[in-house]
């Protein structure tokens, strides 16, 4: 039993009372507009028709599509922890947002536990079911791209991949501790379309491999992928690596399938050599602002099969002595991609880090399943790459709103912002004559109208 609180009044004014009334309100009124984008998507349907069940029907009480837009959109609403859901037990409107009934039916069925969702993800950690969330995250994303457009295709996407380190605390199954990060991490990678900002997949690896591990693979894939969703010819989509992915494995895996690709490449004594000729001053005083040159190069590291296109950069400071230099690496045509406009789309990797940066900070990534039981470093690691993708979802829906409200408003929004302002809204949930009906409270005028209003854009993807 719980404590009972009668009436309390704050020191700084004593004509304020406070009790717990045992009304049924809400301060998450804002995830049915996130439930709404989620089912205009068809995601949770889609994945449910491919997911494989192990449980016994007989003892069913909530289907795997319940459960996973439960853990979806607790994490969307900034409910990270399974264990937040015991939190939400007695929220009314959390019933209606996860179950799969209509009605009033919601309003007297129990809620997913903690138990049941830490079940959920050793149910979903399975080989077919971790293939199908993979699938679901490429369909949010296409779905997204597609909806909000207009169906109209973009010229060119660019499709940036980059490593997040997620660090742990304990010694779950694959952590290690890595030098780099100064910390014990799992290193998952992850791709991001450029110029949306959509999350188009995560990779879970180990603490300790090396950056480019999987991404053989794993790209092309995903390549592969965003050219049938999208109805892309895959040379109109091109690939922005880090120094750490451009190995010779990576690159002939790219070159193989015709796909286009761009990234840094680490310096060494060969390549500083080619670079000596351009490294010396112009005639003249030096300048007071910084100067820049580019140079196509040709070179072959020992790992690559044959020479590839390399773009030297030559930087001047100023203050400096001597010139700076670092190389890129591509396979793009010089005709249309001269070396100035190979280090422009370089250099917008910084919105690849952006869309990280947000990610960490929106969704509070972090992998804690351990090893529990029998639990072998397999099923931890499956567990976590369903933590992992479930996570991507949940900012795939937010981001999605988020494009809604920027289109409706003209103003930019970040994923906090748009939590805060628009979806952690406080309501008075009443039921009469079978209808459920929802009181938003004054914080909701300023920008609900908007977002009601942009609602009918979002299509459904067939």
């Amino acid at each position: 039993m719980g404590e009972t609180l009668t009436t309390w009044s704050p020191s700084c004014n004593g004509s304020v009372n406070v009790q717990l009334s045992g009304d049924a309100t809400t301060s998450d009124a804002g995830t049915l507009l996130l439930r709404e984008a989620l089912d205009r998507s068809g995601v949770i349907e889609a994945m449910e028709d491919h997911l494989v069940d192990p449980r016994d029907p007989l003892r069913v009480r909530h289907s795997l599509a319940s459960q996973i837009r439960t853990v979806v959109l607790q994490r969307a609403m900034g409910w990270y922890d399974l264990s937040d859901t015991g939190t939400l037990q007695k929220d009314p409107l959390w019933h209606l947002a996860g179950s799969d009934a209509r009605g009033l039916t919601p309003l007297g069925q129990a809620r997913p536990s903690q138990a049941t969702l830490s079940r959920l993800l050793g149910c979903l950690g399975m080989d077919d079911n971790i293939d199908t969330l993979h699938e679901g995250l490429l369909r949010l994303a296409i779905w997204r791209l597609r909806s909000l457009h207009g169906g109209q295709r973009a010229k060119h996407l660019t499709l940036d991949i980059d490593g997040l380190p997620v660090e742990v605390f304990g010694h779950q199954g694959g952590s290690a501790f890595n030098g780099y990060a100064g910390a014990r991490i799992y290193s998952p990678l992850i791709a991001s379309i450029a110029e949306t900002g959509d999350m188009l997949g995560g990779l879970l690896r180990e603490g300790n491999v090396g950056p480019a591990e999987d991404a053989d693979t794993w790209i092309p894939h995903l390549v592969q992928r965003m050219s049938e969703g999208l109805n892309l010819d895959v040379a109109q989509i091109r690939v922005r690596l880090d120094a750490g992915f451009t190995d010779g494995e990576t690159l002939r895996a790219m070159d193989a399938r015709d796909i286009a690709y761009l990234g840094r490449l680490k310096s060494n004594s060969v390549l500083q050599a080619k670079a000596e000729p351009y490294l010396t001053r112009p005639p003249g005083r030096p300048p007071e602002t910084p100067r820049e040159w580019c140079h196509d190069l040709e070179y072959q590291a020992e790992s690559w099969a044959s020479p590839r296109r390399v773009v030297l950069v030559v930087q001047e400071n100023p203050d400096d002595l001597l010139f700076h230099a670092f190389f890129l690496v591509t396979n793009l045509n010089k005709l249309d991609y001269p070396p100035e406009t190979v280090l422009a789309l370089y250099r917008k990797r910084g919105k690849a880090e952006a869309h990280m940066g947000e990610l960490k900070s929106a969704l509070n990534v972090h992998l804690s399943s351990t090893d529990r039981g029998a639990s072998t470093v397999q099923d931890v690691m499956a567990r976590n790459q369903v933590n992992l993708l479930l996570s991507l979802c949940a900012y795939q829906v937010l981001h999605g709103l988020r494009c809604l409200i920027e289109g409706q408003t003209q103003q930019g929004w970040s994923l906090i912002r748009l939590r805060e302002q628009l979806l952690k809204v406080a309501a008075t949930i009443t039921v009469h004559a079978r209808q459920i009906t929802l009181q938003l409270g004054a914080a909701a005028d300023r920008w609900w109208p908007s977002a009601l209003k942009a609602l009918p854009r979002l299509g459904t993807l067939s």
